[in-house]
């Protein structure tokens, strides 16, 4: 009938289409738009490159330059008053419900003129996508209809809250607020699980703000990054060619004296050495702290690993308060000493090299 649509499928063929519609969407904003526009970690061929943008802008409404000119600037400004999105600092309903505001509020011309070069500037995207961004969502609308019937609407509606929730309040708003991090690095983000498929691996968002040159977001062993899948097949397809991966630290264990060579390997694999100090030096204290303490001071010297080694900035009244009770335990005092002159080692070396 009329209002089933042309296709007349059943409710969980429906839903089926839809989850398949919206992954598609997801693989063109983690691989496109993220991993190839915004940092460059990857070519990617020029048809699958038009095909991302022109679905993105009939799914979406997002141009390429926008998107990548606001995520530049997060990543130069991240967690101050110049973060686009930032939880830390609005709040993290406000970038979690409202995603989609801070976006268009974002796209300042100072902004896109600053951080959005080397963005499609072809006739098609003069023309068509940024001449008539409202064009595409609209056509979107009439193929649903069509080809869904009634229900359309609701398929419709769905992609277009898909990336405003999804991308733009899970990602930008959990990723700096709530999981796990591997490395630390000098902003909030976190890992909110390690098997990144549901929004294609952009749920690995510390590791990404550790190595955001990387085209891979999952390090450890046990972590899936889907969109690294997509990448692998467009790769052996020869439609995507990797630049950038994370860089991996080999340890020698032969002794020598430290040179410029050692100094540019401990620079460049800051984030894997803190990993490493806070893994290797701090949890064995803490282990043995554990064992003698009480059920209060255990619970404690459990968020050690993690309050040691944060930027002062980001710790709240909360925070700095366990922080300074942690360090009355005089052997962590000395080992958070150790890490601060590290950091001031790190910090001259890199200025020097």
């Amino acid at each position: 009938m009329w209002y089933q649509g042309l296709l007349d499928l059943s409710w969980w063929q429906i839903t089926l289409v839809v989850l398949v519609l919206t992954h598609i969407t997801i693989v063109s904003v983690t691989v496109y738009l993220h991993r190839h526009s915004a940092h460059r970690a990857l070519d990617l061929h020029p048809a699958l490159a038009h095909f991302f943008r022109f679905w993105l802008w009939l799914t979406t409404g997002m141009l390429t330059r926008e998107w990548t000119a606001i995520h530049r600037k997060h990543h130069a400004h991240c967690e101050t008053e110049q973060d686009p999105h930032s939880p830390v600092v609005m709040g993290l309903s406000t970038v979690l419900l409202r995603g989609a505001e801070l976006y268009q509020a974002g796209k300042t011309p100072e902004t896109l003129e600053k951080y959005g070069k080397g963005t499609p500037d072809d006739w098609v995207e003069r023309n068509v996508y940024s001449r008539f961004p409202i064009l595409g969502v609209s056509l979107m609308l009439v193929i649903d209809l069509l080809l869904f019937g009634a229900i359309g609407l609701t398929v419709w509606a769905v992609q277009m809250l898909w990336i405003p929730f999804l991308a733009a309040g899970v990602i930008n708003g959990l990723g700096h607020w709530f999981g796990y991090r591997n490395f630390e690095c000098s902003d909030a983000a976190t890992n909110i699980v390690p098997w990144g498929i549901l929004i294609g691996g952009e749920e690995l968002h510390n590791n990404h703000h550790s190595f955001p040159s990387s085209a891979k977001l999952s390090v450890r062993p046990w972590e899936f990054d889907l969109g690294w899948a997509w990448i692998r097949l467009f790769s052996a397809l020869g439609l995507a060619r990797v630049k950038r991966l994370p860089p991996e630290m080999h340890v020698s264990s032969e002794p020598r004296e430290i040179d410029t060579a050692t100094i540019r390997a401990l620079v460049s694999n800051r984030l894997q050495v803190m990993a490493r100090y806070r893994d290797e030096v701090i949890a064995p204290a803490v282990r043995e702290l554990q064992a003698e303490a009480d059920r209060r001071q255990r619970r404690l010297l459990g968020r050690a690993r993690s309050l040691l080694l944060r930027d002062e900035r980001l710790l709240d009244a909360r925070g700095q308060a366990q922080r300074a009770a942690l360090l009355e335990q005089p052997v962590l005092q000395r080992l958070h000493e150790e890490w601060l002159h590290l950091q001031a080692v790190w910090q001259r070396r890199a200025k020097d090299n």
